[in-house]
Parts: structure tokens; sequence; C-alpha cells
């Protein structure tokens, strides 16, 4: 093997390691998680050539303050749950990721589970 042909063999592998460093460190390491509450206003797949689950929860009144997230295809738990919700006030944990991509979803932000809660503005939990 050619020096030349030894500098192109590693310059690929590393370059190969180094997005496949970066791309887990992307997936396995959250920059934050946490829980928001809301009234859950908003559950769609949308894309043009790759769909993903995006939603949006109004935690004001009148909309004023909109916490926009996403969902990965591999949580169908949750999409289900998020679908059934629609319209209802919901609680729902998530992951903050440094970083996306664009079949993960627009947001940085990611649904891991949801549950239905009662509502701080209406007596009967809707």
């Amino acid at each position: 093997m050619t020096v030349f042909k030894k500098i192109v063999f590693f310059s690929i592998l590393v370059a190969i390691l180094t997005l496949v460093g970066y791309m887990s460190y992307i997936y396995y390491v959250p920059y934050s998680e946490g829980v928001r509450s809301g009234e859950l206003i908003k559950i769609s797949k949308k894309g043009y050539f790759v769909k993903t689950w995006e939603g949006e929860i109004s935690q004001g009144i009148s909309g004023a303050q909109i916490f926009k997230f996403s969902v990965l295809d591999d949580q169908q738990p949750v999409i289900d749950s998020l679908k059934n919700l629609q319209g209802k006030f919901v609680k729902v944990e998530y992951v903050e990721r440094l970083r996306t991509f664009f079949w993960w979803g627009d947001t940085r932000y990611f649904i891991t589970k949801v549950e239905k809660e009662t509502s701080p503005y209406f007596n009967n939990g809707e």
C-alpha cells in the first residue's frame, strides 16, 4: 500500500469515526430533561420526504406561550396517547437535545411520556 493510499484510508476512517461519534453524542447525551404541561393544541405528522411527528402545547391563556415539540417514530405509545388527548390538558416529559437531525423532527424537544392532567382553568378537568 502506498503512502498516498494510507493517508486517504486513514482520513476516511477518521471522518467516519468522527461522524459516528458526533451522532452518538447527539443521540445519547441529552442537553436537558423536564416536564411541561398545558393544552395540547396540535399533533401532526408532517414533511415532504421525511415525515416527522410534531406538536404544540399552549401554556398560557389564548395561546400566548406555545411549547413546540417532536416525537420520535419509535415512541408509538406516546404518539397514540397524544392523538387521543388532542384538545385536553396534558403533562409531558421531554428530553432536549443539543442538536437535531432532519429525520428526527423540527425541534430539539422530544416527548418521552404523556399523561392527562387536570386543567387549572376548568373544574371538570377538561
